[in-house]
């Protein structure tokens, strides 16, 4: 499974300036992914490990998650950041 990770297009950050923002504080916690999710970071820095792979993203990353992904995340820095499933 892998975990795209880019710098967002213009016309990316527009459209999800209309999401949900999710803010966590520095911490470790398993995760799954019963639908794709697509997340712009605005603050803070995060890894995400998922199996053999780790992922690591941070302010102004795109970043998609698949569906059925099975992972840990491990926030390394408090994260702030506009979401979308589906």
């Amino acid at each position: 499974m892998n975990i795209e990770v880019r710098k967002p297009t213009e016309e990316e950050i527009k459209m999800a300036e209309s999401w949900p923002i999710w803010i966590k504080e520095a911490s470790e916690f398993p995760w799954s992914y019963a639908d794709k999710e697509t997340c712009l970071i605005l603050k803070g820095k995060a890894q995400v490990i998922a199996g053999d792979e780790t992922v690591e993203f941070g302010a102004g990353d795109w970043v998609v998650f698949p569906q059925g992904l099975e992972c840990t995340w491990k926030i390394l820095e408090p994260i702030e950041k506009h979401y979308n499933f589906g």
